[in-house]
C-alpha cells in the first residue's frame, strides 16, 4: 500500500468523524504506521480557563493513534479504541495542536499505539502537551 492510498483511507474515515469536523481538526500526515492531526485553538475546544480542553486533547491523540493503526490494519476493516492512557504535561492557549501517533506493534487482534501531542504557538515554537498510549483492536468496516 502507498502512502497516497494510506491517506486516501484515513481521509475518508476521518472525514465521517462528526467530532473532528465540529472541533476543526485536520489531517495533516499519514504514512505506514503513523497519522498527524492538527487542532486549531478556537472556542469550540477551550475549557473555563480558555485553555485547551482536556477532552479535545484526549480526542485529537486518540485519533491520531487510532489512524496509525488503521494504516496498518487489513482491508476491510476499521478499527476502534479499547483503551488509552493519557497524561497532560501542559496547557496552552492559541496557537495550535498537532498529535503524533505511531504503531509500537501491530497485532494480528490488537494494535498498540503511542501519541505525542505537542503545542505551536504563534512564533512557532513547540512544546510538549500531552502523551498518550493505546491499545486498538480491529474490526469489519461497516460502511
Amino acid at each position: 500500500m502507498t502512502d497516497a492510498s494510506r491517506l486516501a483511507r484515513v481521509q475518508s474515515s476521518f472525514d465521517r468523524q462528526g467530532l473532528m469536523q465540529h472541533l476543526g481538526a485536520r489531517v495533516v500526515r499519514v504514512a505506514s504506521g503513523l497519522c498527524v492531526i492538527a487542532l486549531p485553538y478556537s472556542d469550540k475546544v477551550t475549557q473555563q480557563q480558555a485553555g485547551f480542553h482536556g477532552g479535545a486533547i484526549g480526542a485529537i491523540a486518540d485519533i491520531a493513534g487510532g489512524y496509525a493503526g488503521l494504516t496498518l490494519a487489513p482491508d476491510g476493516m476499521e478499527v476502534t479504541s479499547v483503551e488509552y492512557k493519557i497524561n497532560f504535561l501542559a496547557a496552552f492557549q492559541g496557537g495550535e495542536l498537532r498529535a503524533t501517533g505511531h504503531v509500537v506493534k501491530a497485532g494480528r487482534r490488537l494494535i498498540v499505539t503511542t501519541a505525542d501531542v505537542i503545542h505551536i504557538d504563534a512564533e512557532g515554537r513547540e512544546s510538549a502537551c500531552a502523551v498518550m498510549q493505546q491499545t486498538l483492536m480491529a474490526v469489519p468496516k461497516s460502511y
